[in-house]
């Protein structure tokens, strides 16, 4: 898969629930975590990462929304049951993203939400723990960017396999490409 990600959380205060989501964007390849403004020690999480996940990629902690930075290019994605938001399974990951989570018991602040460029809801009734939701958005992704054999018109897997990557022919660019600010 191309692209890369990093999983963060806002004011969360369950070391379990972070030890889940690190554990999750660990499981799936994640390129980082973050937290902003945790009410928890987020480095105590280890009863359920057991997988460690911070001593695999980068931790970054901030106090607030203004203090977030990301890589260049890399779009901040909110997951919210909110009506601003798209529903994910018409939402289209950015390779560079950074998916954010608001507390347990609450939402993502009104300063986080500004602050990103995709607010994304999951279909369900009701909100989900918060690891469950990181982990449905975290698999959304994998199967939305991952090379994977169509699905069968019947139940069960694949009747096929999937057929081997044909890369293009050779690009030569004759200048220079930039991003500006927005990383397009």
């Amino acid at each position: 898969m191309r692209g890369y990600f990093g999983l963060g959380v806002e004011g969360i205060s369950k070391p379990r629930n972070v030890g889940s989501l690190y554990r999750s964007a660990h499981a799936f390849g994640g390129s980082f975590v973050f937290a902003v403004a945790p009410a928890v020690n987020v480095r105590e999480v280890y009863q359920s990462d057991t997988s460690e996940a911070a001593k695999h990629m980068p931790l970054y902690e901030y106090g607030n929304a203004d203090d977030i930075q990301l890589p260049k290019g890399c779009k901040l994605v909110g997951v919210e049951l909110c009506d601003d938001a798209v529903w994910m399974p018409s939402f289209r990951h950015p390779l560079q993203a950074a998916y954010i989570l608001g507390p347990e018991r609450g939402s993502l602040s009104p300063e986080i939400q500004e602050k990103c460029d995709h607010l994304v809801k999951i279909p369900t009734k009701f909100c989900v723990n918060v690891g469950i939701a990181g982990a449905i958005m975290l698999y959304d992704r994998q199967i939305s960017l991952g090379r994977w054999a169509d699905r069968p018109i019947r139940p069960g897997g694949p009747t096929e396999a999937l057929p081997e990557h044909v890369h293009g022919g050779q690009i030569i660019r004759s200048r220079e490409y930039t991003y500006d600010d927005k990383g397009e």
